[in-house]
């Protein structure tokens, strides 16, 4: 991981400090992260992914905004002349490209509950669905929130236009949609996080659960590793219903 390592640097040669006095004023708060994976030699590769979070909470709303993209190129043998295996080459070619855009806005009923409405676009390269866009409304229910751990559940009807793969068909269904997000303090500087979306139709059921081990260095920057499994129900006999993505980030925190 080639840029991570002078940024992990940077990280380390801050203050540790793992604590900020509170501001009592409303403001915009979360995370950026990023990973870069490089290799060469016998064979080449490379993949980078990226995420954005941010929120907003004042006495009465709360927002959210989130971004992702994850791209990634490997190696493959190509032959000018298929019946000359000298004429073989070696090049980088993309076998990932996915990115994601999601955004809510929530009014608070009391301090536990609220009705939301929700926005998620994706698009991917090669995925069984070329994009999926949703839009929700519903109700959120903020089950924990405590100092070292938070669970919050989302739940409501939705709409889901999509665009099959294979076919070019769009398709258009009414969805149920879930959210848990869920966030546990383990020593002062580590924790866990787990976020599972779940939008279920009669033309398909998309689940995304994102699991991470968030180590924190000083106030600013951690090290996250996290998996996360996408799962489509209907899927095309060539394709994969489920995909799974590993990685290792460098995160910020915006405080």
């Amino acid at each position: 991981m080639r840029l991570l390592a002078p940024c992990i640097a940077l990280a380390l040669a801050s203050p540790s400090v793992l604590a900020q006095d509170a501001d009592p004023a409303p403001r915009w708060t979360g995370s950026g992260e990023l990973g870069f994976v490089s290799s060469s030699g016998n064979s080449r590769s490379e993949s980078i992914n990226a995420k954005l979070g941010l929120k907003f909470e004042d006495e009465d709303w709360k927002y959210a905004f989130g971004a992702a993209a994850f791209r990634q190129k490997g190696e493959v043998v190509v032959l000018a002349d298929p019946d000359d295996p000298d004429s073989a080459t070696r090049r980088l070619q993309l076998n990932a490209n996915r990115y994601q855009l999601d955004g809510s806005a929530a009014r608070k009923l009391d301090e536990r509950n609220s009705l939301y409405t929700s926005l998620r676009y994706e698009n991917d390269d090669f995925a069984p669905y070329d994009y999926q866009a949703t839009m929700s409304i519903g109700w959120g229910h903020q089950a924990i929130r405590t100092e070292a751990t938070k669970l919050a559940f989302e739940v409501g009807p939705g709409y889901r236009r999509s665009k099959d793969a294979v076919t070019g068909v769009v398709e258009n269904d009414v969805i149920g949609r879930g959210r848990m997000e869920f966030e546990t303090a383990l020593t002062a500087n580590t924790s866990l996080v787990d976020t599972l979306l779940v939008e279920a139709g009669s033309d398909n059921t998309f689940v995304q659960n994102d699991f991470g081990v968030k180590v924190a260095m000083n106030s600013r920057f951690a090290i996250k590793a996290g998996l996360q499994v996408r799962h489509n129900t209907d899927v095309p006999p060539e394709r994969r219903r489920t995909d799974r993505l590993t990685t290792v980030n460098l995160v910020y925190d915006f405080r």
